[in-house]
């Protein structure tokens, strides 16, 4: 390769020379020589400022055609949506194996055929024959969903060019597609990011909205490159535990609406059967009042769902090791929270086992449980049920304080709808809690006193 000469260009002339010096030979300046790199082979091949095609630009300002959505026919999974499907819209719906991701869609599928929409369900992992199975079993044979078997995306989207674009596609899962313009395995990084991106390509030129299952981790987490997350517009999670009859769908990314919006579902014979007020789910079986047992309002994007918090304490022998185990809240704030319990308001769980349990499965992440979660210990600790018919809500500092959350008021008004009659909480929310008799909490140590005294 041969070296690249050098070259200096007064400014002021335009004169060339080839090495530079103080005072430009043609009109007598001083220091007016720059150098000036001229142009490789290489850096004609890679300039980007040229070739290319001008795109056009739209005024920010400039009026919006108004968003329109289609209905699942299913209202629980139009509510995780933020209110249907959008057309050219990816959604990206990860889930457990054999939580009923499958089963969700192919009714949505069968609802939106049913209704005159054009729906294509495509499945990877099963025949068609198995499919159709399904589908007899839930009572959905009779809908005219276009059913296939394939794994290659060539064939896929060769195949769906020559039909109608349809309202609705399924592509069950993203793992088991691959390219033949990719090398490597179905399920591999290249693999699962190639196929996406050309299925997200033809969702969004021919507005088609497009479902992609993905597989999850041990944690959870949707198996295959973190960017897929960032390449779609939805990214839903279907939790549950297959033991439980409910299952939650919630929405974690959200370009078209709000996040943290859930919709409520519970497996029955005939398939997923939608759930209008989870409250009463979670709920079931509190006739009586026991000792250990709290209901906490939470709120999921803007539904209230109450929940009911358990804790049991057992004595130990000294000596012995005490045990810390939780189901649906987070540990590390359990174990903060008893610290507080103990250095604020003087109770005693070092020589206790510790067992804190949120009823139904339900997954509780929000602060505002502190409250309900600390009346439950203290109730199990005093052996002493809390009030009938009370919801308890609040985050606790390190102080011992009870500091305010969001959405309170419309906690307290979920909760008195659902006939109860008392509420405790920070001290803020006590003009804001109409048919329901509310008391305000400062200090942890108010609560300990409060269900201490009770007889």
């Amino acid at each position: 390769m041969a070296k690249t000469k050098k070259r200096y260009v007064c400014q002021a002339c335009g004169s060339v020379s080839h090495r530079w010096q103080g005072q430009c030979a043609d009109c007598a300046e001083w220091n007016t020589l720059v150098e000036d790199a001229p142009a490789t082979v290489f850096s004609q091949k890679h300039d980007l400022s040229s070739g290319g095609r001008a795109i056009r630009f739209v005024p920010l300002d400039a009026p919006a055609e108004p968003l329109v959505r289609r209905s699942t026919g299913l209202a629980e999974f139009d509510r995780a949506l933020g209110g249907g499907l959008v057309p050219g819209s990816a959604i990206l719906m990860g889930g457990d194996p054999g939580i009923g991701k499958s089963t969700l869609l192919l009714q949505a599928a069968a609802r939106i055929a049913s209704g005159g929409g054009r729906a294509v369900y495509i499945s990877g992992e099963e025949a068609s024959a198995q499919v159709r199975m399904r589908a007899e079993r839930l009572g959905l044979a009779s809908a005219p969903v276009q059913l296939a078997a394939a794994t290659s995306v060539r064939d896929i989207l060769t195949t769906l060019g020559e039909m109608e674009p349809p309202a609705l596609l399924v592509i069950d899962s993203i793992q088991t597609m691959h390219s033949d313009m990719i090398e490597g395995a179905p399920g591999t990084v290249s693999q699962v990011r190639g196929c996406a991106f050309e299925l997200i390509r033809y969702a969004k030129e021919c507005g088609t909205a497009l479902v992609l299952v993905g597989h999850v981790t041990k944690d959870g987490s949707i198996a295959g490159p973190r960017v897929l997350e960032h390449m779609v517009d939805v990214v839903m999670s279907f939790e549950g535990e297959r033991s439980h009859q409910y299952r939650i769908l919630r929405s974690l990314k959200n370009r078209f609406g709000p996040v943290d919006e859930i919709g409520v579902f519970a497996m029955e014979g005939q398939g997923l059967a939608e759930v209008s007020n989870p409250s009463m789910l979670f709920l079931s079986g509190r006739e009586e009042p026991l000792a250990g047992s709290a209901v906490f309002p939470a709120l999921e994007g803007t539904r209230p769902v109450l929940v009911e918090i358990q804790a049991l304490i057992v004595r130990l022998q000294s000596g012995a090791t005490p045990r810390r185990a939780v189901v649906g809240w987070d540990s590390a704030r359990l174990a903060m929270l008893l610290a507080v319990l103990e250095a604020r308001c003087g109770l005693s769980f070092s020589s206790a086992e510790v067992y804190l349990n949120v009823a139904g499965g339900y997954r509780l992440s929000d602060p505002a449980a502190d409250l309900a979660v600390a009346a439950a210990l203290v109730s199990a600790l005093a052996d002493k049920p809390l009030p009938r018919r009370s919801v308890w809500f609040g985050e606790v500092s390190l102080a011992g304080e009870i500091r305010p959350v969001a959405h309170g008021g419309l906690r307290l008004r979920e909760s008195a709808k659902l006939g109860f009659e008392h509420g405790f909480g920070p001290e803020d929310m006590a003009d804001r809690s109409p048919g329901l008799n509310f008391r305000g909490l400062r200090q942890l140590a108010n609560l300990v006193d409060r269900i201490m005294s009770n007889p």
